[in-house]
């Protein structure tokens, strides 16, 4: 995730004069930024998507928590019908200042990047929609199933239904040795 806007919801939001107690920001998406994020992400439809985040500084980081819900439809993998569901994630992010740029140095030094690191602000601020998006995305189930619909694997389905199944009778039946 990054500070800076990405994607077609974007909503950034000043973060370096948050009050001491932080804040509570609500962000929704247009039809037209539902519409683009259903195309972004392949979905059937996105009708809604809403967030609700508490900003708050603790101990030189901007601590981000809330939650992003949407409706959406999504083709099921296994019959191949749509259906509607509800997402509901759980967001928890924390971001920092950007560190000055290091002028004294002509050589950047090897860098090991920590994916547990927070985020760096940009410009003084963040951009709520791209959290949304972002973890709208990461709700997502790649293999989506309609509720009551399972795979079958080969184990659960009848012999009948295997050709091999089909040669396995014809060779053990009553002329299998003639």
């Amino acid at each position: 995730m990054i500070a800076d806007s990405v994607g077609p919801f974007s909503r950034p939001v000043a973060v370096t004069s948050l009050p001491h107690e932080g804040r509570e920001v609500r962000v929704s998406a247009t039809p037209e930024e539902c519409a683009a994020l259903r195309a972004d992400l392949g979905l059937d439809d996105l009708r809604r998507l809403e967030a609700r985040f508490r900003l708050a500084w603790a101990h030189g980081r901007l601590g981000v928590k809330g939650r992003v819900t949407a409706d959406i439809t999504q083709t099921c993998v296994v019959t191949l019908d749509p259906f509607d569901s509800t997402l509901d994630e759980e967001v928890e992010v924390q971001f920092v200042e950007a560190a000055p740029p290091r002028r004294d140095a002509t050589v950047e030094p090897e860098v090991e990047i920590d994916p547990d690191a927070p985020d760096e602000i940009a410009d003084g601020r963040i951009d709520l929609g791209s959290i949304a998006s972002e973890f709208l995305a990461l709700g997502l189930d790649p293999y989506p199933k309609k509720p009551g619909v399972a795979f079958a694997s080969d184990a659960e389905r009848e012999p009948a239904d295997s050709p091999f199944a089909v040669l396995a009778r014809r060779h053990t039946g009553p002329d299998a040795d003639a």
